[in-house]
């Protein structure tokens, strides 16, 4: 099992004004679907679509993730399209989407995601250490540090759709 450290901050709105300055570059768009198939306060396991919007690449992803916080442990591996149909459609949920921008930002990988059901936009810049996150000193435009507040957590917006759609 790898371990995931990163840290979560609230984006009150796409640096624009960064990317045209050029300090931050963005690599890639994805559209993303995740769906949970089993969730407890510590242990999640999830499906996701993922789309490439540049090449229109479709890729799929089970994972496997323990714990909260700064430090997770993670499990990631590609499944078939068929296999994730079949998840999908059992279970009758309706999927969390969002886009996911990846950037490069002062010599660090960032991704953005914004999502389409809930008002939020949120950055995640991962490390390799807990010390490199602690550390780490980010910028105004990053906004709220939230990599401790649960109700930001995927996990927890899906549930509340859930609810909303009668599920």
């Amino acid at each position: 099992m790898s371990l995931e450290i990163e840290r979560k901050f609230l984006l009150a709105e796409f640096p624009n004004v960064i990317v045209e300055e050029g300090n931050l570059q963005v690599v890639s768009e994805q559209r993303i679907e995740q769906t949970y198939i089993a969730i407890d306060e510590n242990q999640e396991l999830r499906v996701r679509r993922i789309v490439n919007l540049a090449s229109g690449e479709v890729t799929y992803t089970h994972t496997f993730k323990l714990g909260n916080g700064l430090l997770r442990e993670e499990i990631e591996y590609s499944i078939s399209e068929a296999i994730y149909e079949q998840i999908v459609k059992a279970f009758g949920f309706v999927p969390l989407t969002k886009n996911r921008i990846t950037a490069q930002w002062n010599g660090r990988v960032i991704e953005i995601d914004t999502y389409d059901q809930i008002e939020l936009s949120v950055l995640e810049v991962e490390f390799e250490s807990e010390e490199e996150a602690n550390a780490f000193v980010a910028p105004d435009w990053f906004g709220r540090d939230i990599s401790s507040e649960r109700q930001y957590s995927n996990k927890k917006v899906w549930r509340e759709l859930q609810k909303k759609s009668g599920m």
